[in-house]
């Protein structure tokens, strides 16, 4: 367990007055009050409407920021293998995927993406990489497999957790991706797909999901090994994420009732709160971007759905004085 020297790379400062820019989570003490405070930022957002994708899917992969964003494969009447570049306004014709499927995992950004696993006319190995031009064909995935987490880049990726056998088989497996080929990695703590990600290779996020029932379970993945993190709020599956392990972000989805959500929730490394809800409730949606400025894009409503919302997230600075009980 980090201490707060080695998180913050001293003790406890001693302030005649409270700082006007505290980091989050800072730690001082007041000796004109004398009383020790910290400070706490909470994330609460909303979502606005960007531009239509042209080709209405669900079961997208998604790449890259808010402002530069990228969308491929899916399904729409069909599987596609199409690909869509944003640039804060609107969507435009990518180069296609060599292989047409939904339910793929993907990461990295619009010029450099990285797209792997999901299901074509049976579960996928498949692993390509775009250059914001064209994809072309990476080391194949060892597990085939659907509905799996992703995170990292196109050279330092991670995939995890998926649906094997059409929801028979789960499995926990990581595996990690160097730019060339697929290794094995740490398996997660709990067997699961339909579960968002974002983060990095080395220090990851999954969540969500379904595990035999839908789950409020967040992992946290270092390179090595999972360990359990802060749970949801609402339990649900087929949701996306955006952002870091520490400052990350999970919406829309649906529950275990069936019902789709717009619910957003922002996690801060420890534990995740309610940060606004989307316009438009869905599920198996694309994510990207960051906590504060995010970007979702398709899924399903009551059919296949392109529409585009924008995030954007205003954190309140709150110093509060810490008290004995």
């Amino acid at each position: 367990m980090s201490t707060y020297s080695q998180i913050f790379g001293g003790k406890v400062n001693v302030l005649a007055s409270d700082p006007s820019n505290p980091i989050n989570g800072q730690v001082f003490y007041n000796s004109t009050t004398k009383v020790l405070k910290f400070n706490e930022a909470s994330v609460a957002g909303v979502w606005a409407a960007g531009g239509n994708l042209g080709t209405a899917r669900y079961g997208v992969a998604g790449a890259g920021t808010q402002t530069v964003g990228l969308a491929f494969g899916g399904f729409g009447t069909a599987n596609t293998n199409a690909t869509e570049e944003y640039n804060g306004t609107a969507w435009t014709a990518g180069g296609n995927l060599g292989t047409a499927r939904r339910y793929l995992g993907g990461c990295g950004t619009q010029t450099s993406a990285l797209g792997f696993g999901g299901f074509g006319t049976a579960n996928s190995t498949a692993t390509e990489e775009y250059d914001g031009t064209s994809w072309t064909a990476g080391g194949n995935l060892t597990t085939a497999r659907n509905a799996l987490g992703a995170a990292g880049t196109q050279t330092t990726a991670a995939g995890f957790g998926g649906d094997i056998t059409g929801g028979i088989e789960i499995t926990p497996e990581t595996e990690e991706y160097n730019g060339t080929s697929w290794t094995a990695g740490g398996n997660m703590g709990t067997a699961r797909y339909g579960l968002a990600g974002c983060g990095l290779q080395t220090a990851a996020l999954g969540f969500g999901g379904y595990t035999g029932v839908t789950s409020n379970a967040t992992e946290e993945y270092d390179g090595s090994s999972w360990t359990g993190g802060g749970n949801l709020t609402t339990a649900r599956r087929a949701l996306a994420g955006a952002g870091t392990q520490t400052v990350g972000l999970g919406f829309g989805g649906y529950t275990g009732t069936f019902v789709n959500t717009g619910e957003t929730e922002s996690y801060n490394g420890t534990s995740w709160t309610n940060a606004g809800t989307m316009s438009t409730a869905r599920r198996r949606l694309s994510g990207g971007g960051t906590q504060l400025s995010a970007l979702a894009a398709g899924g399903f409503t009551t059919a296949s759905s392109n529409a585009t919302e924008e995030y954007t997230g205003v954190g309140t600075q709150t110093i509060k004085t810490v008290t004995a009980t």
